[in-house]
């Protein structure tokens, strides 16, 4: 290694030394509820996989299609010769499921928020207003730009409100507004419908949100179309930024919007402009995730929230109640354990010895004291496999004495 290079060396040591270092456990096939990792079969309550579409017969037999139709790589990005059929045919479907009238896919939500972030509001008298608990791929999109940067505190609408005003005196060219949907970490969600409205009064404001965790989680009548159908804001949320490496089972980033906006993105945005196109499976197996959400399994959304509410409702009762737990709206459940070695040995304890895999997630991905095991539901979760992670976590707890 070149003497310039020790620096790895040191900051690795620094990593583990504070507990920080990530262990990559492996998987041994399909994500599913009950998974092979490194050998041991256990029930999987830390997946995105919202919905428990990534082992969907049906998706597999479409990507498998796709796959003898189309081969298993693009061959080069859309711009030049890998704009397939099965990518239009992709964005026409979600532009329809999300009620917009177009919509762009790009290879990874993170590289959606890089790439368009950073060139929605790219000059010096541009200004970005964020929630203060955006994600990491927001705050990197946001750092690319030479905008003036600015936080409101997280989800408050005063602070919005405020901070849009002292903004606004500047006479900014344009003036983003960027939340996540579904804060990651807490699972709570943002207030869409009193972001809109305060921004209304604000002619060089608009919107963009990032509702990675609410696709196919989110949407009025269990319609899993995200929190811009869940406040009825399509044509209204400027930008509306999601994923299908969650809850649809799949790989990809997307945005949804207007055609102008569409169009603009495809000409803009270097992430997509530079990047490969998605193989082909992968398209035709978002494709059939959408038909089956909408369609032809219409109950799957709602199976997902009663073992949202179910779970959620026993883990309060058995006295992980902390507030944070309590404030969770959606499908990401955080067990506060506080301590980063409690929520590490609870963890290896959840997979050694009751079969669970859980992982803890430790400072600095969130605050000091507020160590915890994010459990995220499944619509294909059993009851059987919800009381068997409820009665380890209730050992677990009175073990580690956090009731």
């Amino acid at each position: 290694m070149r003497q310039a290079m020790k620096f790895l060396t040191s900051e690795i040591q620094e990593i583990r030394d504070a507990g920080r270092e990530w262990i990559h456990r492996t998987l041994q096939g399909a994500s599913d509820t009950f998974s092979r990792v490194e050998g041991k079969e256990v029930i999987m309550l830390c997946s995105n996989n919202y919905l428990g579409l990534s082992n969907h017969p049906e998706m597999k037999k479409a990507a498998i299609e796709a796959i003898k139709t189309h081969g298993v790589g693009s061959g080069s990005v859309r711009a030049i010769a890998g704009n397939m059929d099965l990518h239009e045919q992709w964005e026409e479907r979600l532009a329809e499921f999300k009620g917009q009238e177009a919509a762009f896919v790009t290879s990874a939500g993170f590289t959606a928020n890089q790439g368009v972030i950073s060139q929605l509001a790219p000059a010096a008298d541009d200004v970005i207003l964020s929630d203060r608990l955006n994600h990491g791929s927001i705050i990197d999109g946001v750092r690319l730009t030479k905008a003036k940067k600015a936080i409101y505190e997280h989800c408050d609408m005063a602070s919005l409100d405020d901070e849009l005003r002292k903004l606004a005196k500047n006479d900014p060219r344009r003036l983003l507004i960027i939340s996540d949907g579904i804060f990651s970490m807490d699972g709570d969600h943002a207030p869409l419908d009193d972001i809109y409205n305060i921004t209304k009064d604000f002619p060089q404001a608009f919107i963009y949100i990032d509702d990675a965790h609410g696709d196919g989680v989110m949407g009025r009548n269990f319609s899993g179309k995200g929190l811009v159908d869940h406040y009825g804001l399509q044509g209204k949320v400027d930008i509306e930024m999601g994923t299908f490496s969650k809850a649809f089972g799949t790989m990809g980033g997307s945005v949804v919007g207007s055609q102008e906006l569409v169009t603009w993105c495809r000409n803009k945005t270097r992430s997509y402009l530079l990047s490969g196109s998605h193989p082909p499976a992968t398209a035709a197996a978002s494709i059939k995730a959408l038909d089956i959400i909408e369609h032809d399994d219409p109950d799957l959304v709602k199976r997902l929230w009663d073992n949202i509410v179910y779970f959620k409702k026993e883990i309060i009762n058995m006295g992980y109640n902390h507030e944070i737990t309590a404030a969770s709206t959606t499908a990401i459940i955080p067990i506060i354990f506080g301590d980063p070695h409690k929520a590490k040995e609870a963890s290896d304890l959840l997979y050694s010895e009751y079969d669970i895999f859980a992982l803890p997630i430790l400072f600095p991905m969130v605050p000091r004291g507020l160590d915890r095991i994010r459990v995220q539901m499944n619509a294909a979760l059993t009851r059987d496999q919800l009381d068997t992670g409820l009665r380890a976590f209730e050992e677990l707890g009175k073990k580690l004495s956090i009731f």
